[in-house]
């Protein structure tokens, strides 16, 4: 006979999910997804047992598969909320004692931030939005003086960008991406109109079709935000379009050129059979743009790595930057002549990100999603803009 108990299993957010992970609480997180979409994208240690909510529920068999019994801590999630929930409850009528399940599921883990500060000499401030489930980085630019601000690389969640600013008492004058995005629906256009701002690319975007009014940025043309000064420096090789914007000579906001760890794909834009020329401009802006810069300035990517099992290639929470000197003398690829570079971007292609077609029109205009679930749907999932 199966036991019965009083208590409702307690409905967690997913930032209180982020932060028993960051406090390194003891407890089993079980995913009730099934085999594809587990194994697609999921969160680290996550252990699967495959539930909906119109299984019948066997607590012995539950406890053979998972290996969990009634005292231990138990999360449940899902894609939505809906499974987990129902298995929380079996198990609460089960007698499981200390079950909790994730409000929103997937769908809300996608969309937790952490707000980071990255160290400065204090004449500028900044701020690296990290968007954690998917590896995005956006930032605010601040001029302590004035309280303006600057937005790069904003994401669709621009309510986090908006408390950012709000929370340092920042006034946003300026939108700007590095490019034309591939991975996620940028927020910058948006995020601009909300605010009644310019909004910028580099004026390479003038040949990317888009389709929306932006104040294209000349090659090593500046704008200023109170008194910081906010340089285009084209960086080609991921996208033909694609700038990084030097920040007061002190630190590089590099987009999806190079990373912490590795350095961009190249062939999104430029296609298969074309993925040699970018990488023949990515190798030029290397060598002759990112390490022409002082070994000092700070390196702030576009994105961090999160693979598919949820291990993450920084630690959130935590600056993800690097310096230029660092990437000059640690990053292995970098140290490869142009010849032995361009074999290895162009052989060791990635998989592609999920609807990344769609995703490079909604960014330059020519196409909007649906509404917001399926906005969601398109964005579902780890960044894949790494060559290696």
């Amino acid at each position: 006979m199966v036991a019965t108990t009083e208590y409702a299993p307690e409905p967690i957010s997913a930032e209180r999910l982020r932060d028993l992970i960051d406090a390194d609480e003891e407890f089993a997180l079980v995913d009730t997804r099934d085999d594809e979409s587990f194994e697609n994208w999921r969160i680290a240690d996550a252990q699967q047992y495959v539930y909906k909510p119109d299984h019948d529920f066997d607590p012995s068999a539950f406890r053979a598969e998972t290996g969990l019994d009634r005292d231990d801590s138990i999360v449940t999630i899902c894609a939505k909320g809906k499974s987990s929930d129902a298995l929380a409850r079996a198990l609460a009528a089960a007698g499981f004692e200390n079950v909790r399940h994730v409000d929103g599921g997937m769908i809300a883990w996608s969309a937790v931030y952490d707000h980071v500060e990255i160290p400065t000499r204090g004449g500028v401030e900044i701020v690296q939005l990290q968007r954690r489930a998917k590896g995005c980085l956006g930032y605010l630019i601040g001029a302590p003086d004035t309280g303006e601000a600057a937005a790069i690389d904003p994401t669709r969640h621009r309510e986090e960008f908006h408390a950012a600013a709000e929370t340092r008492g920042w006034t946003i004058e300026r939108v700007l991406d590095t490019h034309v995005h591939a991975d996620h629906i940028s927020g910058a256009r948006t995020l601009a109109d909300e605010l009644d701002v310019p909004y910028h690319l580099g004026e390479a975007a003038t040949d990317r079709d888009v389709e929306y009014d932006f104040e294209p940025i000349e090659r090593n043309g500046v704008v200023r935000v109170g008194d910081v000064d906010i340089k285009a420096v084209a960086t080609p090789g991921h996208t033909s379009d694609i700038v990084s914007y030097l920040i007061d000579d002190e630190a590089l906001c590099t987009g999806d050129t190079i990373f912490v760890d590795g350095v961009g794909r190249t062939e999104l834009q430029f296609g298969d059979a074309d993925a040699a020329r970018g990488a023949e401009l990515l190798y030029e802006s290397l060598h002759g743009t990112v390490l022409a810069e002082p070994d000092s300035v700070s390196v702030l990517p576009g994105h961090f790595h999160v693979a598919e099992s949820g291990e993450y290639g920084a630690t959130p929470g935590e600056p993800v930057s690097t310096a230029v000197g660092t990437l000059r003398t640690g990053l292995e690829l970098l140290e490869a002549d142009r010849e032995s570079f361009l074999e290895r971007i162009t052989d060791s292609v990635p998989e592609k990100p999920p609807n990344y077609e769609r995703i490079i029109s909604i960014n330059r205009g020519s196409a909007a999603p649906a509404d917001q679930e399926d906005a969601i749907e398109l964005e579902l999932g780890p960044n894949r803009c790494a060559a290696e």
